[in-house]
C-alpha cells in the first residue's frame, strides 16, 4: 500500500485533493439544461470506479496486510459500516450541494456549504483522533468560517435585488453543508479504531455507501426535484454519451481527491487532511469567476468582499498546515 512518508508529500496530496473536490462541479456546468438528478446517476458511479481503480493498485502496492483485499477480510465489520453510513450521509450532501450550485452557483454554493462541512468535520473529527495543534487548527477554522460570511455579503453586493429569490438556495447550501461534516468523523472512526480501515479501503466503501444512496434519494428527487418539474427516469438513457462521460468524468476526479486526502490522512489525521481539503470553495469560486463569469459586472464592493474571501481561506490553508508542526 502506497503512502506518503513526509509532511511535504502528504501536503501536496491534500492540496491536489483540493484542487480536486474545487473543480469536479466543472463537468455539470458544461452540460448545459441538464438536470442534476440524471448527472448524478454517473457521477456516483465515476466516483466509486475510481475508489474501486485506486484501491487494486496503489492500495495493493507490495502486498502484505495493509493490502486491499488483505484489509478488507481483516477489518471490523463496524469499521466498514461506519465507512459506507459515511458515504450515504455525504452523497445527500453532495446532491444538495449541486441543487444549490445550480440555483446560486459555483461561486456561492461551495463557500457555503463546504465551509460549515470544514467547521463540523474538522471539530468531530479532532475530537475523535486529536492531532496537531488545536490552536491552529481552530483559528483555520474562524478563518474559513470568515470565509463563508465575506462569500455570502459578496453575493448580497452583486445582486440586492435577488437576495429574497435565492434564499431557497441558500437554505439548500446550509442543509448539505451540515449533512456533509458528518461523513469525515465516521471515516475518522473507521479509519482509527479497532480492525481499521487502509485509506483505499475506507474510500471504497464511502463511495459504495454513496452509490448505494442514490437508488433512494436522487430517486426520491427525481419525483420531487428541488428545482424544476418532476424527472422521467427515460430522460437519463435519452443524454448524450457526451453528457454520460462528463459525469464519470466529474466523479472520478472527485474520487482522485477522496482517496489522496484519506492517503495523507494516515500520516497527519483526518481533521488536517480534511480542513486542508475543504479549502476546495476557493478553487470553485475563481472557477465561477474567471471561467463561467458568475461575477460579471459586479461593483467594487462584491468584487472586494470576493478578495477578501480569497485571502482568508488562504489564511485558513497555512494555519490548518502549520497545525501539524504545532
Amino acid at each position: 500500500m502506497f503512502v506518503p512518508s513526509t509532511f511535504v508529500v502528504a501536503l501536496v496530496m491534500t492540496i491536489f485533493s483540493t484542487l480536486c473536490w474545487g473543480s469536479f462541479a466543472n463537468t455539470f456546468k458544461v452540460c448545459r439544461n441538464y438536470r442534476f438528478e440524471l448527472y448524478y446517476w454517473d457521477y456516483a458511479l465515476g466516483i466509486l470506479l475510481m475508489a474501486l481503480a485506486l484501491a487494486f493498485t496503489l492500495g495493493s502496492y507490495a502486498g502484505g496486510p495493509t493490502a486491499f483485499l488483505a484489509n478488507l477480510h481483516a477489518a471490523d465489520d463496524l469499521n466498514l459500516l461506519y465507512a459506507a453510513v459515511g458515504g450515504f450521509i455525504f452523497n445527500i450532501a453532495n446532491v444538495l450541494l449541486i441543487a444549490g450550485i445550480e440555483m446560486v452557483g459555483l461561486a456561492v454554493a461551495f463557500p457555503i456549504s463546504i465551509g460549515i462541512a470544514l467547521v463540523e468535520g474538522v471539530v468531530l473529527s479532532y475530537a475523535i483522533e486529536p492531532r496537531g495543534s488545536a490552536v491552529l487548527l481552530g483559528c483555520g477554522v474562524v478563518m474559513a468560517v470568515v470565509a463563508v460570511v465575506l462569500v455570502g455579503k459578496s453575493y448580497a453586493a452583486l445582486r440586492p435585488g435577488a437576495e429574497r429569490a435565492s434564499r431557497k438556495g441558500v437554505l439548500v447550501c446550509l442543509i448539505s453543508g451540515s449533512l456533509m461534516g458528518l461523513f469525515a468523523p465516521l471515516v475518522t472512526r473507521a479509519m482509527t479504531h479497532g480492525h481499521s480501515l487502509t485509506p483505499y479501503t475506507a474510500a471504497v466503501f464511502l463511495t459504495f455507501g454513496a452509490f448505494v444512496c442514490c437508488f433512494f434519494f436522487n430517486t426520491l428527487l427525481m419525483r420531487r426535484p428541488i428545482v424544476g418539474s418532476p424527472v422521467a427516469a427515460g430522460d437519463y438513457f435519452r443524454a448524450s454519451a457526451g453528457y454520460h462521460a462528463l459525469g464519470l468524468l466529474g466523479g472520478a476526479i472527485w474520487g482522485l481527491g477522496t482517496v489522496f486526502n484519506f492517503v495523507a490522512a494516515s500520516l497527519v489525521g483526518v481533521a488536517i487532511s480534511y480542513a486542508i481539503g475543504q479549502a476546495s470553495p476557493m478553487v470553485a469560486c475563481l472557477w465561477g469567476v474567471f471561467v463561467w463569469k458568475e461575477f460579471k459586472g459586479a461593483n467594487a464592493k462584491a468584487k472586494g468582499y470576493l478578495a477578501a474571501m480569497v485571502v482568508s481561506y488562504l489564511l485558513a490553508l497555512v494555519l490548518i498546515a502549520r497545525a501539524y508542526a504545532g
